[in-house]
């Protein structure tokens, strides 16, 4: 005798989470059941709301640094004064170490060795930093698609060349392969014909971190796309005339989605780590720009004298990526058919 807590399962049709009644699963869609997983995962969830809501603190840049602040990302203010209990202050003291966090003025988080507002930094820099995250994993996630399908889709010398160029990139480790291209152009910047990119752009960090995590996403999706070529319903779509481009946009693609939508967001937790890394190594972002990497390099050499310069951007780095991670592994569990997530109400 089955109960509503039971399982319901049958051969060949994907596992119904636990807990639900059949009629709420009933001609659902799988998307459906995804997101009936996924609600029910608190943690995840929690996870990415706290994301949505370092997005949203750094959005906010501008509205702090006219209305509050009153100052932007980059400028000094080495000679200038704040009050604290009554008295001025020098916002950088003479023998280097800047005023330290407080509800003290303009300078909540303090101030660098240069005299700028870490606040205002902090969130510029945030900006920076999600927004290289965002688009470096946009362009890995683009050209690991394309390789994918095609190395899975026409295999033979297709998938042995799409298959060795690859090999060369992952042979390679991420960090030294990023130094390597960042401070290479960042010296002339990048020129093909009339495409020019100079060597200080944001494009430069995200075009380096979107090529080397290419074979991290390429070689999964090839799987998944080797395993469904073989499927029957792929035979189908040829036996009907359809092409091949048809067949790998409107047949395969549609079946590894999950799959991207995982690697999507687990990639920008990555690649905001490797950013960090190589702004604070001088081989991603370069100044003026801010990103929570360059604040650390900044302010590394003042961490006995003012720790707040690296704890604080360290910290946002910390959050972001955990952040991410438990909700890409949330999702992915959510996306799973498998998944065995009880659902009560």
């Amino acid at each position: 005798m089955t109960t509503p807590s039971d399982s319901v399962e049958a051969p060949g049709e994907p596992v119904v989470p636990p807990g639900v009644p059949a009629e709420q699963i009933r001609g659902r869609s799988p998307w459906y059941l995804a997101w009936l997983r996924l609600r029910r995962n608190r943690i995840s969830l929690a996870f990415g709301a706290l994301f949505v809501l370092i997005v949203l603190f750094c959005l906010a840049a501008p509205l702090w640094a006219d209305h509050v602040a009153q100052t932007g990302p980059n400028e000094n203010h080495i000679t200038d004064t704040v009050q604290i209990d009554g008295r001025d202050v020098d916002v950088v003291s003479p023998d280097g170490t800047p005023v330290g966090p407080g509800l003290h003025g303009r300078y909540l988080l303090g101030a660098d060795q240069n005299g700028r507002d870490v606040m205002v930094r902090l969130m510029y820099g945030g900006r920076t930093s999600i927004f290289i995250g965002v688009a470096a994993a946009a362009i890995t996630t683009v050209l690991a698609v394309l390789v994918g399908l095609l190395c899975g889709y026409y295999r033979g010398w297709i998938d042995a060349t799409l298959s060795r160029v690859m090999d060369v990139v992952w042979a390679f480790p991420v960090l030294l392969l990023g130094i390597a291209l960042g401070t290479a152009l960042a010296l002339g910047g990048l020129k093909i014909g009339a495409f020019q990119i100079a060597g200080d752009s944001l494009w430069i960090p995200i075009m380096i971190i979107g090529l080397v995590y290419v074979p991290y996403m390429a070689r999964p999706i090839r799987g998944e796309i080797l395993a469904l070529r073989e499927k029957e319903f792929v035979e189908a779509a040829v036996a009907q005339g359809k092409g091949p481009v048809r067949i790998m946009v409107s047949e395969l693609l549609p079946n590894v989605v999950s799959t991207i939508i995982v690697f999507f967001t687990l990639n920008i937790a990555n690649n905001m780590l490797l950013e960090s890394a190589l702004s604070f190594l001088g081989a991603g972002v370069r100044a003026p720009n801010a990103s929570w990497g360059t604040m650390i390099a900044d302010g590394y050499q003042t961490i006995y004298t003012a720790p707040h310069l690296t704890i604080v951007p360290g910290l946002m780095i910390v959050l972001t990526v955990l952040s991410l991670n438990v909700f890409g592994d949330g999702l992915r569990d959510a996306l799973d058919p498998r998944a065995m997530i009880r659902l009560e109400h």
